[in-house]
């Protein structure tokens, strides 16, 4: 899937992701589709925050494995431009949603593009239940009531 990057493009991206785990078995208000809509937003804001050329769009692919792994693919065409290691100041307004893809997700990178500029960032989540964050509830929502 194409966006611009813009924030806008930025926002629409969300929404497909969420739709086509909808779509495979992985309802709009599962740990599963939220935390891969999560991941998809942290990666689509990150491209456009820090991969924009202008006139150029980012790139957005959702995959499953036969095995059930869920793979985010968000690419832009700034190669030089990587996220950045370590841990942000604690008085900075940016540099957390990689600290969130990171306990999100079981694994991440960053590929560059083969055939020309640009790069990758990619995010996994194994298959539920297997994955600790995706079996995480929201009390009042999914739990069951505490005994009385």
């Amino acid at each position: 899937m194409q966006f611009t990057s813009t924030p806008r493009g930025a926002r629409l991206a969300r929404r497909p992701v969420s739709h086509r785990l909808h779509a495979w078995g992985h309802p709009y208000t599962s740990p599963v589709n939220e935390t891969l809509t999560l991941i998809a937003a942290e990666l689509t804001a990150n491209a456009v925050r820090h991969g924009h050329v202008p006139g150029r769009d980012f790139h957005l692919s959702l995959a499953e494995t036969e095995d059930g792994t869920l793979r985010i693919d968000v690419s832009d065409t700034r190669a030089e431009r990587h996220p950045p290691p370590g841990t942000p100041s604690p008085d900075g307004e940016s540099g957390r949603g990689l600290l969130l893809v990171d306990a999100l997700a079981d694994d991440w990178g960053v590929l560059p593009h083969p055939t020309g500029p640009g790069k990758t960032v990619w995010a996994q989540c194994a298959p539920p239940p297997e994955h600790p964050c995706l079996r995480h509830t929201h009390p009042g929502r999914d739990t069951p009531p505490p005994p009385s």
